[in-house]
């Protein structure tokens, strides 16, 4: 997999949100400003509504930017197979024969990054994943629970 190309489809996947919240924050400032929403009575809500929505909005694409400002300053680094989990690992998993890939990243825990058919799940160094695997290296486990349990994941690389 390639690093770089798993952080544009983050960027990407944050600047289309990003457009979408920014689009929706203007959208409800709008309808709250518009002169059909003035209150018909003192329990209309409706202007008040939209002007509560277009502010969470407008805080949403404000965090977003913030996700897209931390990517950007990333500086993708090359690992060795000796170095320890850090900041912008490409990290292999293995668990019951089955292999998962994870990018420790700034923001953004959760999103699916996608390099062809691959994919990468973006983890937190907040994160209970993220906190076990900072500091390890191959061939250490970390242990994480499903339906079933507990299960031992063993790091196969480190890139």
């Amino acid at each position: 997999m390639d690093k770089n190309a798993l952080i544009r489809s983050i960027l990407g996947q944050l600047e289309a949100e990003l457009a979408l919240q920014t689009e929706a924050a203007h959208e409800s400032r709008d309808e709250a400003t518009d002169e059909e929403s003035r209150a018909e009575d003192r329990y209309d809500m409706r202007s008040q509504s939209a002007a509560y929505l277009a502010a969470g909005q407008a805080q949403m694409a404000t965090e977003i930017a913030k996700e897209i400002a931390a990517w950007k300053a990333l500086a993708p680094r090359a690992f060795g197979q000796g170095d320890a989990i850090a900041m912008d690992a490409l990290v292999t998993l293995e668990a019951n024969g089955r292999a998962a890939a994870y990018l420790v990243g700034p923001q953004s825990g959760g999103l699916e990054a996608r390099d062809g058919d691959s994919i990468a799940i973006v983890v937190t160094g907040a994160s209970p994943l993220g906190r076990q695997l900072i500091g390890r290296r191959v061939g250490d486990t970390v242990q994480t629970s499903d339906r079933g349990g507990p299960v031992l994941h063993r790091v196969v690389s480190v890139e």
